[in-house]
């Protein structure tokens, strides 16, 4: 990987970070290199794997997530595409397992109640 290519994902994992500080999680921080496990800290329950690549490999990223998954942690993967700069960073996308989805949209009232629920 080139030098240009590494500083650019340090680069997406610090304004990730700083987008979630903006936003209610103050003590988000990127880890940068080297370091095993989320890509950014301070997210309670939360697991971010940032990936700023032109070759992105979504299987491999879900493995990723999977792989480091734990109960009641979400996993989540930023995907900074080419040619999404940091001022679009609101539209950059994230991905997350389908289950834990609907559980989100459940939890914030989405769907109609599950047979059993009141």
């Amino acid at each position: 990987m080139s030098q240009h290519r590494k500083h650019r994902g340090y680069r997406s994992q610090r304004v990730v970070a700083e987008r979630f500080a903006a936003n209610g999680f103050p003590h988000a921080e990127p880890v940068g290199a080297g370091r095993a496990g989320t890509d950014i800290v301070g997210l309670v329950g939360i697991d971010v794997e940032v990936k700023a690549r032109r070759d992105l490999n979504l299987v491999g990223l879900m493995k990723q997530l999977n792989a480091r998954a734990q109960e009641g942690i979400l996993g989540v993967g930023v995907i900074r595409p080419d040619g999404m700069g940091e001022a679009s960073i609101g539209t950059w996308p994230a991905v997350i397992c389908l289950d834990d989805l609907i559980a989100l949209l459940r939890a914030a009232g989405y769907g109609t109640p599950l047979e059993g629920e009141s």
